[in-house]
Order: C-alpha cells, then structure tokens, then sequence
C-alpha cells in the first residue's frame, strides 16, 4: 500500500503528496539537473545559478523574494548536487499558496541580473575561499576528482575561482535550457492536506510553465583505481580518505552495500571502524564511511582525520576490518542484528520530514518509482551473508583502492 499520491501536469512537472497531520508543511521543487551537467570549462554553474534565482525576476527584487516567505515564519532555502538542484521551504500550512507562488516565480522568472551575477561571484569566492579552508571537506571532492578524473562529476560543486570567475548570462541561458526538462521536474509536498487542493494549486502555479523536453545524455565516467597520493597541507592534523568506485543507485547490489556501510562505519558508536580506531585505540576523533549512489555510478569511502604520525596504524586497522569483511562470513546473528541496527535507524530518519520528501521526491525521479518502508526493510532482510562477502570482495579491493592523504608539512 502506498503512502502517498502522484499528478503529472499536461507540461510534465510531477506533484508528490505526502499526508501528515501536523501544522507544518514541508515542500521542495527538484530539478534533474546539477554540477555534472556542465560543460568543460563551466565548473560551479549549477551552483552559480541556484544563487541567483533568489536574486531577481520578473516581479520581485531580492529583497521581495527573501521576505515572501520570512515575513510569516517560514525557511527558504536550496542546494546543488551533482545531479540535483533544490529549492526546499518548511511553513506553516496556511502559507503554501504564498511558497508555491514563490517557487514558481524564482524557478521559471528569474532574471539573472549583471550587477547580482558580480556580487554572487563574490559570494562563491568566499565559499570556495572557507571550504578550501577545512580540510576534512576539501579532501572529500580532491578524492572524487582522483577517482573521476576527466570527468564533471568528479569536479568541485561550487567550481574553481578560474571558472566562475568567466560565468555569464549566455552560460546560464544555455545551461537552463538544456538541462530543465520538465518532465524531468518533481515538485513535493509533505503536510495536512487535501490532495486535490495539493495538485489545484500547483496547476494554478505550474500548470502555465511552458514544456521543455529537451533530453540531455550524461555519460557514465570511465573509472581510476590504484592510487595513492600524498598531499602535503599547511594543516595541523593529517586527514586521510581511502575508496573505490561503488554501485549505481539501481544496482541489484545497492542494498548490501548500504548495509556494509552501515556497519563498518555507518552511524552511530557501534560501528566496526569507530570501536577498532577510535574506541580500542585512541588514535582518531573522526573516523566513518560513506556509500553515495548517482544514476549511473557510485562511491564508497572511509575518512579520518588523526595526528601525523599515527596514519600509519590508523591505515593498518582500516584495512585490516575490511580484510575481515572480504574473508570471513558474517553469522546469522550478525547479520540479524546488522540488519534490525540499520532498519531501526532508517525508520527513525522518518522523523525527518524534510529529509523524508526530498528522497521520495528524488527517487521519483530517478526510478519513477518511490519504495515504501516496506519495500525497502523487505529488501534489506533479504541480503545475504553470501552477497555481504561477495561485494565486500569487489568494493574493498586493495588493488583497487584510491587512497588521498592530506600531510601537514613539515
């Protein structure tokens, strides 16, 4: 049974409905389009953009669009991602008329003004002056540029001060019509409401946005493996981060890699890594794994951060977990107990309202499809020890892993 509804437009911008019994209503408008889609030499327009849509448009001026919804208590925001841009609000639920009208008036009307281009390249700068400033994040995008190299997914979000410095109004133009295809748009609403009232609004707002079906083709990136670089840093600290290319988001594979994650250094305390390294030992504050999906590829990686001269032993116990994942097979128990550990986990992120749509609405637009509770607890309970050993020997090669040391210097 599902738990929510879907209307598709006649211009082919899909509702996403949610029902909650609360006074708060949570919404986003995903596009299918982000930091990938750019061409060479267009690093961060996609993030440029975003930025700019709360500048100006055809109505408002940017002080209009940053009080429309402030003035009555509610949170506007957005991000870019590698694949997605999203505009996302949370309100009380007598404003939704007031944020749907906003959306579609900052989305489809927005003017891109010069003078706000110069100030929002300013801005960017500084961003990308503060992120390059913590390490822990920047070695995170220098690993995804090793692993990717060549490739726009493998690029920074925000871009290079060389490239965003050269971002004008024929980039933006081209990008947007290229790249924000309407059937290719969800915009979702998780609140109390009346369905139809949901889809009545978004066709009063949405309905008018003219039909874009442009189809663009991303092409799946050719994989690095092998490596190991050693970076040094004016830092204090050396960070480390070790991985490998990873499973698409469709991959038959996703979920046991997902539940991998989870239990080598997923969240939480009880983690294998956080027990082994920082626990046992004492030898990293930080220390967890990540599993990120695209469409058409993945990634997998662990990071710590440690003093200089124990990265030696951290990186001895990182992979001496993973060795044990690729030799010895999980017990039924284990496994049991991983699986109720990352179910219960998954079922308190239901808390998260925002974070609940957002997903479903991007897993609409990935799969065309949105798996319930349900679903996805069934297909947890159906990865096997057998297919645990299987990926972990695939994942976490050593003859495949990329390993990035940021060092301070000496």
């Amino acid at each position: 049974m599902t738990d929510h509804q879907v209307h598709t437009l006649p211009n082919g911008i899909r509702i996403l409905f949610k029902h909650a019994p609360s006074t708060i209503t949570h919404c986003c408008f995903i596009v299918n389009a982000g930091s990938r889609d750019e061409r060479e030499g267009q690093t961060g327009l996609a993030h440029f953009i975003e930025h700019l849509l709360f500048k100006e448009t055809e109505r408002r001026n940017t002080n209009q669009i940053l009080n429309r919804l402030e003035l009555v208590g509610a949170d506007l925001n957005a991000y870019t991602t590698k694949e997605y841009t999203v505009v996302h609000a949370s309100l009380l639920n007598q404003h939704l008329e007031r944020t749907v009208d906003l959306f579609e008036d900052i989305l489809f009307h927005s003017t891109f003004p010069e003078e706000e281009q110069e100030k929002e390249r300013g801005v960017i700068l500084d961003e990308i002056a503060s992120y390059l400033d913590q390490p822990e994040e920047a070695i995170q995008d220098d690993f995804e540029n090793l692993l990717f190299k060549g490739h726009p997914i493998g690029e920074n979000i925000l871009g290079t001060p060389e490239t965003v410095a050269k971002l004008n109004s024929a980039d933006i133009a081209a990008f947007i019509s290229a790249n924000y295809n309407t059937s290719e748009m969800v915009f979702a609403v998780f609140g109390n409401y009346d369905f139809k009232k949901v889809v009545k609004l978004s066709e009063k707002y949405f309905g008018a946005v003219p039909t874009n079906n442009v189809q663009k083709r991303r092409l799946k990136p050719d994989i690095n493996s092998g490596l190991s670089v050693v970076l040094p840093k004016p830092i204090s600290q050396a960070h480390c981060i070790m991985g490998n290319n990873a499973y698409s988001a469709n991959h038959h594979f996703r979920d046991g890699l997902w539940l991998l994650n989870n239990l080598l250094g997923g969240i939480g305390m009880s983690s294998r890594l956080n027990l082994e390294i920082r626990e046992k030992y004492g030898i990293a504050y930080t220390i967890d794994s990540s599993y990120t999906t695209f469409t058409d590829c993945g990634i997998f990686s662990i990071y710590f951060g440690t003093d200089k001269e124990k990265v030696e032993k951290a990186t001895r116990l990182v992979h001496k977990e993973l060795k044990k994942l690729r030799d010895i097979k999980l017990g039924t128990l284990q496994l049991h107990n991983e699986k109720q550990k990352f179910i219960g986990q998954i079922a308190l992120g239901e808390e998260n309202r925002m974070g609940v749509i957002m997903s479903m609405a991007k897993n609409l637009l990935a799969f065309n499809h949105i798996h319930t509770l349900e679903e996805i607890f069934h297909k947890i309970n159906a990865v096997t020890a057998e297919q645990l050993l299987e990926i972990s020997n695939e994942i976490f090669d050593n003859e495949k892993m990329i390993t990035l040391l940021f060092e301070p210097k000496q």
